[in-house]
Parts: structure tokens; C-alpha cells; sequence
């Protein structure tokens, strides 16, 4: 379990403020979004891969504190692939689409087999 940043206590990973020093934990109004605090006297934005490749809108930059979007600049950035659209058919996308339809599949393999079943 996280624990708190500023009192060290263990919290609930789903708590918006912490139950021993009220701190926030969570972006105000998105309860799902963390809010990434500094530690110490520097920006979050000296070490944010938006504010190194100059994609940062946030109003407080340079200086937040506080931040719901921050990417550590020395973790890997996780990218979400999906197979290309447009460029044929992969094997990888054919099981995608029979793993997504699976239940519609079934039900008209029954049909199918009903229907043959009633020609004899």
C-alpha cells in the first residue's frame, strides 16, 4: 500500500486526502488522477519529459509544485501500439476481432448448426 508523502503513514491507494494530515492526495474534482507533488525546492518541471520537449500548457510552468500530468523524465513512457488500420488484415488483428466477438460467434455457429440439423 502508497503511504503518505508528507506525514509517511500507509493510506488506501483510492484515498483523495489522507486520513492522518489531510493531505490531498488526488486531483481536485478527478478523484482517479494523481496529483504528482515535488519534493524538496525544485520544479516538477525540471525533471518532466512535456516540459523537456517543450508540450507542456500547464499555467504554473516552469515552476508547479503540483501536477497531474507529470511524466518523470527517467522512467520509460509507456506507448500504447495498436495494429495500423487501413493496411490489411494480421494475423494478430484476426484474433483481436475473434477474442472481441467471441459470444457472436458462438451464437451463429448454434445457428448454423440448427439450421443444418433441420435440413435432415
Amino acid at each position: 500500500m502508497p503511504e503518505c508523502p508528507r506525514c509517511h503513514q500507509t493510506i488506501n491507494f483510492q484515498a483523495v486526502n489522507c486520513p492522518h494530515c489531510n493531505l490531498v492526495l488526488k486531483a481536485y474534482g478527478h478523484p482517479g488522477i494523481p496529483l504528482h507533488r515535488a519534493t524538496g525546492d525544485q520544479s516538477l518541471c525540471n525533471t518532466c519529459t512535456y516540459h523537456a520537449d517543450d508540450t507542456c500548457n500547464f499555467p504554473q510552468r516552469p515552476n508547479a509544485r503540483e501536477c497531474t500530468l507529470y511524466q518523470d523524465q527517467s522512467q520509460p513512457l509507456i506507448v500504447e501500439t495498436r495494429p495500423a488500420t487501413g493496411k490489411g488484415f494480421t494475423p494478430q488483428s484476426i484474433q483481436l476481432w475473434i477474442r472481441r466477438n467471441m459470444g457472436w460467434l458462438v451464437l451463429l455457429g448454434l445457428v448454423v448448426l440448427s439450421f443444418l440439423l433441420s435440413l435432415h
